[in-house]
Order: C-alpha cells, then sequence, then structure tokens
C-alpha cells in the first residue's frame, strides 16, 4: 500500500473511532428513550445476537475499507474511485459504531469461547442469552462451527468474503480488470452483508443498532444495483 493510501486508511479509521464515542452514547439514550426504560436499555449478553452482529460485521466491514482503497488506487474510472470511496467512508464510520457499541456494553470484541463466526445467526439464539454461548448455525444453511479452524475458507469466515487468493489477485490488477474484479468481489461482499444485516433486523433487540442494520440494507441494495449496472457497462456480469 502507497504512503498516501496508508494514510487515507489512518485518517478514516481515526475519524470512525472519534464518531463511535460520539454515537453510541447518543445511540444509548436514544434506545433508552425509545424503549420507555427509565433507567436505560439492558445491556446485551456477549453471546447476544446483537453483540454478534457488532463483532462480525465489523470484521465484515473492514474488508470491504480494504477492497476500496485497493481499486481506488488502481483505476482512473470517476464512477468506480466515487463508488469505492463511498463505500470505504461509510463502512469506515459503521464499523467504529459497532466497536463503540461493544466498548459501550463493556463486551469483547472477539466471540465467547466456543462460538464461531456468524453463530448469532442461528434460529436457536436469541437476543439476550444469559449464558453467552449460542447455537452454530448460519445463514443459508452455512456451518458455522469451528469456521476459524477451516482452511479451505482461506480466510473468509463469513457470507460474502473475499479470500485471501482474492484479495492478493484484486492486489495485482489493474485498470478495467480491476475494476470487474472489484465489482464482482464487492457484489459478493454485499449480498452476504445484506443477509446479515437483515438477520440483525431479525434478531437484535437493541433499538439504534436494528435500524443501523436496516439501513444498511437499504444501502447495500441500491449499490448492488449500481454495481450490475456497472459490471454491465463493461460488458461482465457478477459472479453466479
Amino acid at each position: 500500500m502507497s504512503p498516501a493510501s496508508a494514510r487515507r486508511t489512518r485518517w478514516v479509521a481515526g475519524t470512525a473511532v472519534g464518531l463511535a464515542l460520539l454515537f453510541a452514547g447518543a445511540a444509548t439514550v436514544a434506545a433508552a428513550r425509545d424503549d420507555g426504560a427509565a433507567p436505560g436499555p439492558r445491556t446485551p449478553a456477549a453471546g447476544s445476537a446483537d453483540a454478534g452482529f457488532a463483532r462480525d460485521m465489523a470484521v465484515h466491514h473492514q474488508q470491504a475499507v480494504e477492497m476500496s482503497f485497493l481499486v481506488r488506487d488502481v483505476t482512473e474510472d470517476e464512477g468506480v474511485r466515487r463508488l469505492a470511496y463511498d463505500i470505504a467512508n461509510t463502512q469506515a464510520n459503521q464499523r467504529g459504531m459497532l466497536l463503540g457499541w461493544l466498548d459501550l456494553w463493556e463486551l469483547p470484541k472477539t466471540a465467547p469461547e466456543g462460538q464461531g463466526p456468524m453463530a448469532w445467526m442461528s434460529d436457536s439464539q436469541d437476543g439476550h442469552d444469559d449464558d453467552g454461548h449460542g447455537g452454530h448455525g448460519g445463514p443459508s444453511g452455512h456451518d458455522t462451527h469451528g469456521a476459524t479452524e477451516d482452511a479451505d475458507r482461506d480466510g473468509a469466515f463469513m457470507p460474502g468474503m473475499a479470500t485471501r487468493t482474492e484479495l492478493k489477485r484484486l492486489r495485482a490488477a489493474d485498470g478495467e480488470q480491476a475494476e470487474i474484479l472489484f465489482l464482482r468481489l464487492m457484489t459478493d461482499h454485499h449480498e452476504g452483508g445484506v443477509a446479515m444485516a437483515r438477520g440483525c433486523v431479525e434478531r437484535c433487540t437493541v433499538p439504534v443498532e436494528k435500524r443501523l442494520a436496516q439501513g444498511m440494507v437499504e444501502a447495500q441494495q441500491a449499490e448492488l444495483d449500481l454495481m450490475a449496472d456497472m459490471l454491465a457497462a463493461r460488458g461482465a456480469t457478477p459472479r453466479p
């Protein structure tokens, strides 16, 4: 990564953390008011859908930011550069909010022992699991038990995430080749992100987090439509 890219990444990350501290406090107050609870909202458990979504989506978003900066540095196309900047800026800020909530709830940023990525998507997992542990199911039948030990995943532990091999290909590409690869990888990434966000809308119990998740669904679906058009303009299609 070039020095300029590194500076941009640090600036976005620093801004996200600062905003997270502000938004997290305001979000908690808003959640309390929405629920009408006098002493404040109930803090989610470490194994809850609220905490699981915050942890997993923060990781998911980080990869989207990385891919966006990679393509932005190797393309001259203003449309792709603008899309990449929008994704990086939006998802870095949302990531800061998610991590800020975990800090506010005094919860770890790693899953409880025995709970792999996406375990919170299990139908057996409720919003406030008192024992902090849940099932190991995932969306669309994905088995998330032991995902971190599965070398065949090549670093893609959640729906839509690019593998280490795919990220290496994106780093090596340029021009239209990089644009098409980025649009295909980000299409997969957004589809996975939409599935995760819908899972939070259904399972999360903190009102402000549910609203953020619904906003992700709507915004990323709009970007999916845009990326399909951009691929078509290049004579390409999303991957099967």
